[in-house]
């Protein structure tokens, strides 16, 4: 049987992530294992215009985030939960955060794109799969029922 000790779960709190956070829950609560919840701040970014520096948008504090990634623990989850915030590019700091906290399962929520739109957008979710320390999960969410097409992304 595999030994899993740390999961690491990403979440930029989107419906996204949402999606794998009970997979994640119930693989910690089935193994014992601690839930590492990692949200990641992109670096600040000042513009300079025309008329001088535009400052950065001001950032949600780090116990805000912890908290609202604890909000989206199901209610009847009692496992070890350490809530981290970060700032950097998204797959450099999952990959870090699952080196140092010597993760054995990193469990993360994808978009699910596929052709244009994934190679125009980028895909976090296939760089941390080839470049991960170990075992990689996706759980994309539910499909939904088709709607007409929005934009012209969709339409590609």
């Amino acid at each position: 049987m595999i030994r899993i000790t740390n999961i690491l779960c990403p979440t930029d709190l989107s419906a996204f992530a949402q999606a794998a956070l009970p997979i994640a829950c119930s693989l910690a609560r089935d193994y014992g294992a601690t839930l590492i919840l990692l949200h990641v701040r992109p670096d600040p970014v000042t513009y300079v215009g025309e008329f001088g520096a535009i400052p950065p948008e001001p950032r949600e504090p780090d116990e805000t985030l912890k908290a609202r990634m604890r909000q989206c623990l199901p209610a009847n989850f009692k496992g070890v939960v350490e809530c981290h915030v970060q700032d950097g590019e998204a797959v450099e700091e999952i990959l870090k955060t699952a080196q140092s906290r010597h993760c054995d399962l990193i469990v993360l929520g994808t978009h699910g794109r596929s052709g244009l739109r994934r190679l125009l957008v980028g895909s976090v979710a296939e760089a941390i799969l080839r470049r991960a320390p170990c075992p990689v999960l996706t759980v994309k969410p539910p499909a939904t029922e088709p709607t007409a097409v929005s934009s012209s992304a969709d339409a590609v």
